[in-house]
């Protein structure tokens, strides 16, 4: 019984090391946002960004990005309005050199996936978060 406990404590550690942090943003982080206007015209595949996409670049940035998150596009703000942007995603760095310094080696395999899900230029900001 003991041995089936512990063995079942070390996979569960394993595991949980294997996970991407999911930490909270932090006052001092650098956040890396990406903005896909909508327009006439203008497609996004979710499916595929946030399934495949999302997830290569979290793997090639490694652990210089601390944690990525996603927004959909769902309303403008009326409910006249279109939605302005067909999704935003969000990169957490520690400090800008982090982000410089991992996404600079794979920028070409990470721009150049951009038409697999969408035909939209993307617009990136990057922040410091203050609160």
């Amino acid at each position: 019984m003991k041995v089936k406990i512990i063995t079942i404590l070390i996979a569960v550690l394993v595991f949980a090391s294997c996970q991407k942090p999911t930490s909270k943003s932090e006052k001092g982080m650098v956040k890396v946002t990406i903005l896909y206007p909508n327009s006439e015209g203008k497609t996004f595949d979710m499916d595929y960004y946030s399934n495949n996409h999302m997830p290569m670049v979290a793997s090639l940035l490694g652990d210089a990005m601390k944690h990525y998150s996603i927004d959909k596009g769902i309303s403008g703000r009326t409910p006249d309005e279109p939605i302005p942007y067909l999704a935003i995603g969000y990169l957490y760095f520690d400090k800008l050199e982090d982000y410089q310094n991992s996404f600079g080696p794979n920028a070409k395999k990470i721009v150049g996936d951009i038409p697999n899900y969408t035909n939209t230029q993307p617009i990136v900001q990057i922040s410091e978060i203050l609160e």
